[in-house]
Parts: C-alpha cells; sequence; structure tokens
C-alpha cells in the first residue's frame, strides 16, 4: 500500500507543482484557459499558489499525515471550482480538467487508505 501512496502523491505533487509554475512564469496554456473561461489574468499567480501550496502540502504528508490529507481534499475542491468555471462558459471539453481532477482524488484516497483515521 505505501508503494501505491508514494506513486501517486509523487505524481500528484509534481503536476500539480508543473501547472504551477506554468502559472507563475505566464505561460501560454494558463493563459489561454483563462481567457477562454473568462478567468481574469490577474488571478493567475494567486491560482498558481494555491497550486504550489497544493503540491508542497502533499509533500509535507509525507511527514505530517494530516497536512497530506488537507493538501489533497484543498486540491479536489480547487478543481472542482475549476469545473464550475468550465460549466460555466459551457465548455464541455473536460479532458484536461479530468486528469488533473483524478490526481489529487486519487491522493486522497490513497493518503485516507494508507493513514487509515479510523
Amino acid at each position: 500500500m505505501f508503494a501505491t501512496y508514494l506513486v501517486v502523491t509523487l505524481l500528484t505533487s509534481a503536476v500539480n507543482g508543473l501547472a504551477a509554475i506554468a502559472n507563475f512564469i505566464g505561460h501560454e496554456y494558463p493563459k489561454s484557459q483563462a481567457d477562454k473561461l473568462r478567468v481574469p489574468r490577474s488571478w493567475m499567480l494567486p491560482l498558481g499558489a494555491l497550486l504550489a501550496a497544493g503540491a508542497l502540502g502533499l509533500l509535507a504528508g509525507f511527514a505530517v499525515p494530516v497536512l497530506g490529507t488537507l493538501a489533497a481534499a484543498g486540491l479536489v475542491l480547487y478543481f472542482l471550482g475549476a469545473l464550475c468555471a468550465h460549466l460555466r462558459v459551457r465548455d464541455y471539453q473536460l479532458g484536461p480538467w479530468a486528469v488533473f481532477f483524478c490526481l489529487p482524488v486519487a491522493a486522497l484516497a490513497a493518503n485516507l487508505a494508507y493513514h487509515d483515521p479510523w
């Protein structure tokens, strides 16, 4: 079980960390998504900060398990908000969103299964 928890958590952290970096450096993909979803570009840095906090929180969860659980849950909520933004503008091309959403869901599930709070 630890191997699954380790791989899923590291993969989720890496993907969200790279997405945060893309937001921070002003890469074209996040800017085009923001334009398509009618999200102000001024939100790119705060949204990148949320992604970075989630990625770092997942890694911190190896030392303090509750931080990993909270970070994964926070990323799930972040991507549910992204889904709302997509649906608000009637953008139903949700393939990339689904990948980004499933990773923190899997990380949350693996975290809860490995650390079994019950």
